[in-house]
């Protein structure tokens, strides 16, 4: 796992430049550094070595008449048979590594190496005969890749942190980028919240050449359900699939680890680390908050090495900062500080790749609110002007009762209720938290392309679909990129493989969400790894005591200070923050997550601009 950097064209002191841009990146790979120059552009590079650690596989790397220069972020898992295909072609290699394999792919195929290639990346491409540059992004974004166009430059980076460092960059705030994460507790991606910086979406590529950057799609995760598939076959094909999957991303020349909650997706991969070192985290002794006690029982009835770290209050607190920073921009989910601490751990046992089980429930139906569909279905057979007769009087009831939110669903449709696994503020509440209450838009807006594109399918499986396009990508991702790499590790991710996604995505329906369970034939395909206690248990991701630690006098007083900030009072009505505040420390409301989201965005605001 590594960091690149990168840009375009001449500027005064482009060597010093350059090294401040990729000394930002020194977490990513602190093993070594490489750099490119010419007139054209300056590719910067840090490495974690991870296959064939030799000196001889330092980046940038180069084909053998040196027109071609690449630096790579990522593995690629298939290498060894692409390299056989390239050597009976004619091509030479000086070394075993994975990154040798792209440099020359890309001489023989061009940007069709991208539909041969298996694994996660994001790398850059410069050929020096006609002076192109050449960017990709991995299939569902699993690596981390941002631009910019600043006067004439085309300028790149793993992280926005090292964009930060070019001269010609103003550091601004994209307000917009507030507005949209207010609503979903992330930036949506392409835009980012530095104006003018953007994400490379997963599955495009970019080509930059005489001033002018085009951007393709190579790439889309389609569904195609296969109705006359049954259980049997279905979990016969996620397993062998899935076990190709889980051999390949184990290979390096390095130890290997796993992280292990109480949830089917890490025990699953982690039945494959028999005899090896597995990692969990959590907070205080509620079991709540805490699947220490359940992932250490399953450890020692396969045979793993477990260790584990219960998280502080004081811990997870002070730790705030550093883990906004890591992630270059506001990411509301608590989960965040748990990821930093448990590859921090990871780090701390000799551990330098790790497995992890994000994307299993974009991929294979696993979230509980894609139950939803099912339990609306026989209320939503009765006229809409009923249902919504029947929500507008729930809604004008002041008090909570049993079924209310129910009632309130029922009566939308799915685009209008579900905006992916976060939704903290709706519109209403934007206009009045937000000073500028123009800036304020319905968060429906941004997913309606996705909803365009997915009407053919039944509604959990363009729940899935959104899922994947945002949620996955601004939240799942980036956090576990961001929080494994502060801590120079590298998170394999054997769930959102293409090969796995081959197969997941000819899950019926019925096969994935029903009566009995979510991500249904994956649990049937777990089963026979798992010891039962574990395969049946119910997804609780990364709980943190956020709710509870804001009802303790300690951590109120904190928040209260930050929402009294002139960082606080330069973006919100503070009036509005308090209130939230105060009703949640008096136990009237839960308002855990709307406080968490502002509070998050000031801290991280603090950290990139008030610094």
């Amino acid at each position: 796992m590594c960091g690149i950097c990168g840009f375009t064209g001449e500027i005064l002191d482009k060597e010093q430049v350059l090294k401040s841009m990729t000394d930002k990146l020194i977490h990513r790979g602190p093993n070594s550094e490489g750099f490119y120059f010419s007139s054209e552009i300056s590719m910067g590079f840090r490495r974690l070595s991870i296959i064939d650690v030799t000196e001889r596989s330092n980046q940038p790397m180069y084909n053998e008449a040196k027109t071609l220069v690449l630096t790579f972020n990522g593995e690629i898992y298939n290498y060894k048979e692409l390299r056989e295909e390239l050597v009976a072609s004619g091509h030479k290699f000086c070394t075993n590594t994975d990154s040798e394999v792209l440099v020359h792919g890309f001489e023989q195929w061009k940007e069709k190496l991208l539909d041969k290639v298996r694994g996660m990346f994001a790398f850059a491409i410069f050929n020096t005969s006609d002076k192109s540059l050449f960017v990709a992004r991995d299939f569902f974004g699993i690596k981390p890749l941002h631009y910019a166009i600043v006067e004439g430059h085309l300028v790149y980076a793993s992280e926005i942190k090292s964009i930060l460092q070019f001269p010609k960059i103003e550091k601004k705030l994209n307000k917009q980028a507030l507005d949209k994460y207010l609503s979903f507790q992330y930036s949506v991606p392409p835009e980012t919240f530095f104006e003018g910086i953007y994400c490379l979406q997963p599955g495009h590529y970019l080509w930059y050449k005489e001033g002018k950057l085009e951007i393709n799609r190579y790439f889309e995760p389609k569904f195609e359900p296969d109705k006359s598939l049954t259980l049997d076959e279905a979990v016969q094909k996620i397993e062998t699939v899935f076990e190709k999957s889980v051999q390949i991303h184990k290979e390096s020349d390095v130890e290997e680890g796993c992280f292990l909650s109480s949830g089917v997706d890490s025990s699953y991969i982690s039945s494959y680390f028999v005899g090896q070192k597995a990692f969990t985290v959590g907070f205080g002794e509620d079991e709540k908050y805490n699947e220490i006690g359940f992932a250490k029982r399953f450890a020692q009835e396969i045979g793993l090495e477990h260790h584990s770290r219960v998280i502080s209050a004081e811990d997870f607190w002070a730790s705030i900062p550093l883990v906004q920073y890591m992630l270059d921009q506001p990411l509301a989910d608590p989960s965040c500080v748990a990821l930093f601490f448990v590859s921090k751990l990871a780090k701390e046992n000799g551990v330098t790749v790790v497995l992890s089980g994000e994307g299993a429930d974009e991929l294979f139906g696993g979230y509980n609110i894609y139950n939803e569909p099912l339990s609306l279905c026989k209320y939503q057979k009765l006229p809409q002007a009923l249902r919504r007769l029947l929500a507008y009087l729930a809604e004008m009831i002041p008090i909570n009762f049993k079924g209310k939110n129910f009632l309130i669903r029922g009566a939308k449709s799915l685009p209008e209720r579900f905006i992916g696994n976060a939704f903290i503020f709706s519109h209403k509440e934007k206009m009045a938290l937000l000073k500028e209450a123009k800036m304020a838009t319905a968060p429906q807006k941004e997913c309606e392309k996705f909803y365009q594109k997915s009407k053919s399918y039944d509604d959990v499986t363009r729940m899935q679909y959104l899922d994947i396009n945002m949620w996955m990508v601004g939240d799942i991702l980036l956090k576990a990129d961001r929080m494994s790499m502060a801590n120079s590790l590298e998170l394999r991710v054997p769930f959102l493989d293409k090969e796995v996604f081959e197969v997941a995505k000819r899950i019926p329906l019925d096969l994935k969400v029903n009566n009995e369970n979510t991500k249904y034939a994956l649990r049937k395909a777990a089963l026979k790894h798992l010891p039962l206690f574990t395969a049946k248990k119910k997804k609780l991701g990364f709980p943190v005591p956020i709710r509870v630690w804001l009802r303790q006098e300690k951590y109120y007083n904190i928040v209260k200070n930050m929402f009294r900030s002139p960082s606080a009072e330069e973006f919100f009505s503070t009036e509005v923050l308090i209130d939230y505040l105060d009703k949640h420390f008096a136990g009237k409301e839960d308002n855990s997550r709307k406080i968490w989201a502002i509070y998050t965005f000031l801290t991280w605001y603090n950290v990139y601009f008030n610094n």
